[in-house]
């Protein structure tokens, strides 16, 4: 199963306006997808969330996977930057499943974040992409 995961920062705080540390962070995430048997077929963002795109390994469940990418990037960022010593990600996440046809629409979307939120906010495209996969979300627990 393709997913598309998508997670921001705790108070969708902008952490990664240095372009080498978002980078980074995007390697990164992507190395331990491919630990956790989930090869990254895309990783990409902004200052203030990823978007990660992936084959789902049989071996781990959602819930796992992304507790596993949040624990390991938070210490790792914790370790290698003194500034980051009060990063966290958002508790939350949007996981959502994407056709093989569609996958490289949605590669083209994750590769072009910078542009895309040039338009609209985070909140915004979260929202959207919850109404385009007729989920229902209650705005008291979406953000924390």
């Amino acid at each position: 199963m393709i997913t598309h995961l998508v997670f921001s920062t705790k108070g969708r705080e902008p952490w990664f306006v240095d372009p080498a540390k978002m980078n980074s962070v995007h390697a990164y995430l992507g190395g331990v997808s491919a630990r956790l048997e989930c090869p990254t077929i895309a990783v990409g963002g902004v200052a203030d969330h990823v978007h990660l795109l992936a084959r789902m390994s049989r071996t781990i469940c959602l819930s796992d996977w992304v507790k596993e990418l949040k624990r390991a990037s938070t210490v790792w960022m914790h370790e290698e930057w003194s500034d980051f010593a009060t990063f966290h990600w958002q508790a939350g996440y949007g996981a959502f499943s994407v056709s093989q046809s569609n996958t490289d629409a949605v590669v083209e979307y994750v590769q072009t974040q910078a542009e895309h939120h040039q338009k609209i906010t985070f909140k915004d495209e979260f929202r959207a992409m919850l109404r385009k996969h007729c989920i229902e979300w209650d705005e008291r627990y979406v953000w924390d």
